[in-house]
């Protein structure tokens, strides 16, 4: 006997992002409030000062990227069962990418699934980590290889949260943003290096313009089967660099800076990028303090490291490559040669 399951009524999973100061929110059932010490010195009061709901909960979970793994998640779990959360809960995100990460696997996870908001607070969660539905955190194999396409029911982003944002943070988002704009737009590359950020219209413009882009991508790859994996461009290498490095030498948008330059890299040994345009993005991420430099140990185990990349697949390795300013590739045909023979050029003792 065969029985079909007919899905074919999917659920609305659309969702509004706004770009704007913090509106007034109101629940009539329990929130948690998922955030960590760092933020809620800075941000906490004034979040609960624009939030009613029937009961509000604080968690305060570790400050950095080696507390994204499978004990917080638990920890965070087993307080909303003590707490006696239940399906109608919401859970709301008050941080940067890990905090939204990590909040949003709990949602989805929780009781089979609860709703979660995103108030993303650092550069890099609004231009891109809070947006798109990725959640997930990171094991001893490689980052983010545990997760799930869980969709938030809202983002709200406030620049004003960016403030109280150190130098080092905000700048690792503008590595998120450089991504965008190599792959996707020229013409906002060309503003962003002429645009003084500290000038509140121009940031939000490059905001809006970068989430405008995301939201572009996730509606036509929510799970990341096509299009969607351009935005990993600089990533496949970023993530062996966060692996290696035990997630806390770099902040994650300082290694995406690193591999774009090891990207650019090969895209310029196969021919799909020029000089000028290598020197061009990596000017950029200078001028932004961000690190372009990287000594590789072993060769073949940081090649090695490339098959637990998520785009991998039947043992090929997919790159996300710039073609030009503005444009992308994803190749899975690089001769194995050819990438080791890139990734000696940062060899700890090549010259």
């Amino acid at each position: 006997m065969v029985i079909p399951i007919n899905l074919e009524q999917k659920n609305d999973k659309s969702y509004l992002v706004t770009i704007d100061s913090l509106p007034k929110l109101k629940f009539d059932t329990k929130v948690a409030i998922i955030t960590n010490p760092t933020v809620s010195k800075f941000h906490l009061n004034h979040l609960l000062s624009h939030l009613e709901a029937k009961i509000i909960e604080v968690i305060t979970i570790p400050d950095g990227e080696e507390y994204k793994k499978l004990e917080t998640i638990e920890s965070i779990l087993n307080q909303l069962f003590e707490k006696k959360f239940d399906r109608k809960s919401t859970l709301i995100a008050l941080g940067g990418g890990v905090i939204g990460d990590m909040t949003g696997f709990c949602a989805s996870i929780y009781q089979r699934g609860i709703e979660f908001i995103q108030i993303p607070t650092t550069l890099l969660a609004q231009v891109d980590a809070s947006v798109g539905g990725k959640t997930g955190f990171n094991n001893k194999y490689g980052k983010n290889l545990v997760g799930a396409f869980y969709q938030p029911s809202a983002v709200y982003i406030d620049t004003a949260f960016l403030k109280t944002l150190p130098d080092r943070e905000f700048n690792a988002g503008i590595a998120e943003v450089i991504k965008m704009f190599v792959m996707f737009d020229k013409e906002y590359f060309n503003y962003l290096n002429n645009c003084d950020l500290n000038e509140y219209l121009k940031l939000q413009t490059i905001i809006q313009r970068c989430v405008s882009l995301k939201a572009e991508v996730v509606s036509l790859d929510e799970k990341e089967s096509g299009v969607r994996a351009v935005l990993n461009y600089g990533h496949t290498f970023a993530h062996v660099v966060e692996n290696e490095t035990n997630y806390t030498t770099y902040l994650h948008g300082e290694a995406v800076s690193i591999g774009i330059i090891m990207a650019n890299t090969l895209a310029y040994e196969l021919g799909l990028f020029t000089m000028e345009e290598m020197e061009l993005v990596q000017d950029m991420l200078i001028k932004h303090h961000l690190p372009i430099e990287y000594k590789i140990k072993d060769i073949d185990a940081f090649y090695d490291k490339f098959f637990l990349d998520k785009k991998s697949h039947d043992d090929k390795i997919k790159f996300i490559l710039p073609n030009g300013l503005g444009n992308y590739i994803m190749k899975d045909d690089i001769l194995q040669e050819t990438i080791k023979r890139v990734l000696s050029y940062f060899k700890e003792d090549s010259v």
